[in-house]
């Protein structure tokens, strides 16, 4: 009986035993495939893609206007997010804490200017910074200057990278295509031009001449009406490069097949007043000019 007993014993400790292991092994193996899931999420393509950029507070977020959402580029495996704020109010930030970003040597990120436009048309221009971002799906130290002359503490994430091109924000690729990217060899081209803005009414010649120079394109655009007296590509301003008839100008073109924002002045009406239109050019018709 005793035999029976300490079988028995013997048994059901087996099952104990081997039980533990199972639960153990599973939560291992659970541990594990966790890692691998989180290792091939952070582990994106050298590209550009939108992400959400979330904060702790609501005086430090990102515009309105860009709904909650940067732009995180990925190259050599490192990460940076551009993010358009709400104002100019925030003249620095830094990659770390308060207390590290008043040490001495201490990179602190400068701003750029952005200009976001509102649901309603309304334009302005903030600041926008390029911010490192160590992981995804992770709280970082993010530190802010305000134009007190004061350091505050933040933490911010990033998460849900979507490959640019299938963004409803950008509305297509984000870069298009370069010269470089195209293999053009430098000449003078022919391209089909759409335009796009304004009351509908105006125009453009299409296609327009298009001269490549050290793999730089610069485009002549010819309006239907005499009335542009300067456009603005980039940030530049642009005069007419001639004297009568319709206006023509000479603009740089950063990119193919991808809408580029540029301002043209127009004085048909009582007053000056700079109207924006794209411009989109069509890689696929350029054409040696004879």
């Amino acid at each position: 009986m005793k035999r029976k007993t300490m079988i028995a014993m013997c048994m059901l400790s087996a099952v104990t035993v081997m039980g533990s292991y199972s639960t153990v092994m599973a939560e291992e193996k659970t541990q594990t495939e966790t890692a691998v899931e989180n290792k091939a999420k952070d582990e994106l393509k050298d590209g550009v893609y939108t992400a959400d950029f979330d904060t702790d507070s609501n005086m430090f977020h990102v515009n309105e206007a860009k709904d909650g959402k940067g732009t995180l580029t990925v190259k050599d495996g490192k990460m940076t997010i551009h993010v358009s704020l709400v104002s100019k109010s925030i003249v620095n930030l830094f990659a770390g804490t308060a207390e590290d970003a008043q040490k001495e040597g201490a990179k602190v990120l400068e701003p750029t200017e952005d200009e976001v436009t509102y649901s309603d048309g309304y334009k302005e221009t903030v600041n926008g910074f390029d911010i490192p971002v160590p992981a995804l799906d992770e709280e970082f130290d993010v530190a802010l200057l305000g134009k007190k002359g004061k350091w505050y503490d933040h933490k911010v994430s990033v998460s849900n990278p979507q490959p640019a091109e299938d963004s409803e924000e950008t509305g297509g690729s984000a870069e298009g295509k370069t010269t470089e990217e195209l293999k053009l060899e430098d000449g003078n081209y022919t391209v089909e031009v759409a335009l796009e803005g304004g009351s509908g009414k105006a125009t453009v010649e299409s296609p327009a001449e298009m001269k490549i120079s050290d793999g730089k394109a610069v485009a002549t655009i010819t309006w239907s009406s005499p009335n542009y007296d300067y456009m603005i590509v980039d940030g530049e301003k642009y005069e007419m490069v001639n004297t009568e008839g319709n206006s023509v100008f000479e603009i740089p073109v950063a990119a193919f097949d991808t809408a580029l924002e540029v301002k043209a002045d127009t004085v048909a009406m009582s007053e000056p007043h700079e109207i924006d239109y794209t411009l989109q050019f069509d890689s696929g018709s350029l054409k040696k000019a004879e």
